[in-house]
């Protein structure tokens, strides 16, 4: 946690998460000013807010013009956004044209560290959003009643090679498995979507994945998975979840886990799976 208190400019997107990192920024006892997008943000942040504007999505020059005039000193982002149409280019102001046409890889995590650095230039740098909430990042070792079995730990570790060589063309976070075969990876449509597909493609006993990317920009976009990731799953009668520990954010844990364990789903936290080599 920071020493001292500060002025934290949250850029807030859909679903829980900003709100919860708005309520660990007040109790951490700094002055939170709060940046949301019409239609696109959990609204409730405002009320957590000590100063909030509610902008159009793809407003980047009026968004540092904000933090600014509120002297803010560190920007946090967290909560979903729709994606295409934060790059739709007539939603676009001039600053966020010139930093879409500047970048040369056409990724997330591409977008992400020069929108960072966008911030940074005009004096405020951005921390990664977990700072606030540390207890909501994913703990190591098995976390459900039953833990994976010898070919869903097979699975795993093939899944995760998969996405690490994929991760490095800064393509999805998940992938889903079974028997030694990849049945989904995921693109542009989500994790639970993926989930959903790898499950119809795999069949029942599918194990799913979720991966840090390496070189990812962990400030401003970790995996997570919740309860409806193990609802997903239960639906698809996928078996075993894995998800990077300490690099990835687990909502809701409780409630998830009490979902798996009643599907008989293994949930693990993995930490070094003896793979170096492919990081």
């Amino acid at each position: 946690m920071t020493r001292s208190p500060e002025v934290i400019g949250l850029i807030a997107g859909g679903r829980q998460f900003p709100l919860l990192v708005a309520r660990g920024v007040k109790a951490a006892g700094h002055t939170l000013v709060a940046a949301a997008f019409s239609g696109h943000s959990n609204l409730d942040v405002a009320a957590e807010a000590d100063v909030f504007r509610e902008l159009k999505l793809g407003q980047l020059g009026k968004l540092i013009d904000f933090f600014k005039q509120n002297g803010v000193t560190r920007v946090v982002m967290a909560g979903t956004i729709d994606k295409p149409k934060a790059m739709d280019l007539r939603h676009l102001d001039m600053r966020a044209l010139k930093l879409v046409f500047k970048r040369r890889d056409k990724g997330d995590d591409a977008l992400l560290r020069m929108l960072s650095r966008e911030f940074e230039s005009e004096g405020m740098p951005v921390a990664p959003a977990h700072l606030y909430l540390p207890s909501l990042v994913t703990p190591e070792g098995v976390l459900s009643r039953r833990a994976p079995d010898e070919r869903e730990m097979s699975d795993i570790r093939l899944a995760v090679r998969a996405a690490r060589i994929l991760g490095r063309l800064d393509i999805g976070q998940c992938v889903v498995m079974r028997e030694g075969i990849v049945a989904a990876v995921e693109a542009l449509e989500g994790t639970d979507a993926t989930i959903e597909r790898g499950c119809a493609l795999g069949g029942p006993g599918c194990v799913v994945v979720k991966v840090f990317k390496p070189g990812q920009e962990e400030r401003v976009d970790l995996p997570s998975i919740g309860p409806d990731t193990v609802r997903a799953m239960a639906r698809g009668q996928a078996v075993c979840l894995a998800v990077e520990a300490g690099k990835s954010l687990f909502f809701d844990r409780e409630e998830a886990l009490a979902e798996a364990d009643k599907a008989g789903i293994a949930v693990y936290g993995f930490g070094d799976l003896g793979l170096e080599q492919d990081n």
